[in-house]
């Protein structure tokens, strides 16, 4: 069991103020076969104004019930952090007491391969200075996707690093943005000019949004480092409800709950370029949508201000 425990990387959860999405994150994690063997941190955010005060304690009373992890830690924030804070904080917390964490956010749900794939895939590039993280969630793209693939940079739903990795993590955008403007790679952080991230940086740089994971995926796409991703979605996004504080509807990126296990083995340390051109291709079909319809949409994909 001690094996087992040391084995398994322990799960931070960023909660806020909706008590039914969190309910549904936590039961699929529970679901996992390793969540006996994982330790829980829960961070929960404080209201940002008194007409969430009673949401948020529904939240912190749930989180109270618990049950079912090797042990579960719960942080109750005394003031609001709001997302990008919250999460940056909390995963330096737990980084610094395990080398390792597992990411996870009140609105995602996530299949019961989710933890073996995570940890399968933190035990075995532990060691590799080259990768980033890994990540749960993949794109529903129209083609065929390898078991798991490599993309340069990082991503956000669902996701596990290490110390290692999160020590090149740059909070300031401005050092991010002109770094990728003086090495002229604003086209290929834009996935080739797929997806407007650099636009995204640029408005957190400016205050219009304080995206914690803009900042991650610049900080490891400016080193050159990879994230693992499942060729088949090992989570599935709830919020893109209308629920969320800053957040639109949207089916765009629903995924079908996986229920097969992703086999996670040693592959090249290099960018999948046929992944990379089927996630590009998704972008711009979604973005031919239309300007609001995708602002919408991307509202809640964390490159935007979360909930908090």
């Amino acid at each position: 069991m001690q094996e087992a425990l040391a084995k398994c990387a322990p799960v931070a959860l960023f909660a806020y103020a909706r008590l039914e999405h969190l309910r549904q994150t936590v039961d699929s994690l529970r679901a996992n076969a390793q969540a006996s063997q994982t330790d829980l941190y829960v961070f929960c955010d404080a209201p940002r104004s008194a007409a969430a005060e009673a949401a948020t304690q529904d939240v912190r009373r749930f989180v109270e019930s618990l049950s079912g992890f090797a042990s579960i830690t719960r942080i109750y924030r005394a003031e609001n952090l709001g997302l990008a804070r919250s999460i940056i904080a909390g995963v330096g917390h737990v980084l610094e007491r395990h080398g390792q964490v597992i990411v996870v956010e009140d609105d995602l749900l996530l299949s019961p391969h989710f933890l073996a794939y995570m940890n399968s895939g933190l035990q075995l590039y532990a060691g590799d200075e080259t990768v980033a993280s890994v990540h749960g969630y993949c794109y529903p793209v129209d083609g065929s996707l390898p078991e798991t693939f490599f993309l340069r940079g990082a991503d956000c739903w669902g996701w596990g690093t290490w110390s290692r990795a999160w020590r090149h993590f740059e909070s300031d955008g401005r050092v991010l943005l002109s770094a990728l403007q003086a090495q002229s790679l604003t086209h290929a952080f834009d996935l080739d000019g797929a997806y407007p991230y650099t636009r995204m940086l640029r408005n957190q740089v400016r205050g219009r949004n304080d995206s914690w994971a803009v900042r991650w995926h610049a900080s490891c796409f400016l080193k050159g480092l990879l994230t693992l991703y499942p060729g088949r979605s090992l989570v599935q996004n709830i919020g893109l409800d209308g629920s969320g504080t800053h957040c639109g509807t949207s089916t765009a990126y629903t995924t079908e709950h996986n229920v097969q296990p992703v086999a996670v083995q040693r592959i090249a340390l290099v960018e999948s370029s046929s992944a990379k051109r089927l996630i590009a291709k998704f972008f711009r079909k979604e973005r031919a949508l239309g300007p609001r319809i995708w602002m919408r949409v991307r509202s809640r994909l964390k490159v935007l201000v979360g909930q908090g």
